[in-house]
């Protein structure tokens, strides 16, 4: 029998499983990366807001000493917001395309439903974000509300309490 060089391959290959729930548990973040993840997402935040406390400062030495609000500040400011803002697009597009902030990206992590399935821009802001923000806003409770939101990722199912509300989980990618 003669080889053919230009045949296919004949090895048999079994399909790879897909991000199904059974899955998911395996695939589930280290707490390291995600610690990592908020770290880099807050690093990237650093520079508007350096240009709102350096306008903040500015202001408030030219008051101190009787001089009028100088113009820079006020530059530093609108600087501030046009970075802020485009912070907050580019995370809000990488959210909805791929359930990633530039953070997690960096760190090959994303958010899915707990059932595998991609989590939408709206559930990120309305089930995982605001609902922390406004129990952070409760007076003498909201203190703890964001120290239990951190202490729970060291439970067993490694979901902190914005996961919890949210139904979602972060994964390796």
């Amino acid at each position: 029998m003669e080889s053919n060089p230009y045949a296919a391959p004949a090895a048999v290959v079994e399909d790879v499983g897909g991000s199904y729930a059974d899955d998911l548990e395996s695939r589930k973040a280290s707490r390291g990366k995600r610690l990592g993840a908020a770290i880099l997402d807050g690093l990237i935040n650093l520079p508007w807001l350096g240009l709102f406390v350096g306008a903040g400062v500015m202001y408030y030495n030219a008051v101190r000493q009787g001089f009028p609000a100088p113009h820079t500040a006020g530059m530093l400011i609108f600087l501030g917001v046009l970075l802020m803002l485009g912070v907050f697009v580019v995370n809000c597009m990488m959210v909805h395309q791929s359930g990633q902030t530039i953070g997690k990206r960096m760190l090959d992590i994303a958010i899915v439903r707990t059932d595998g399935s991609r989590m939408g821009l709206l559930r990120y802001i309305f089930l995982r974000v605001v609902p922390v923000v406004l129990l952070g806003m409760i007076p003498l409770v909201g203190r703890f509300v964001g120290l239990i939101d951190s202490l729970l990722i060291f439970g067993k199912e490694r979901r902190c309490l914005h996961d919890l509300i949210a139904d979602t989980i972060v994964v390796d990618v």
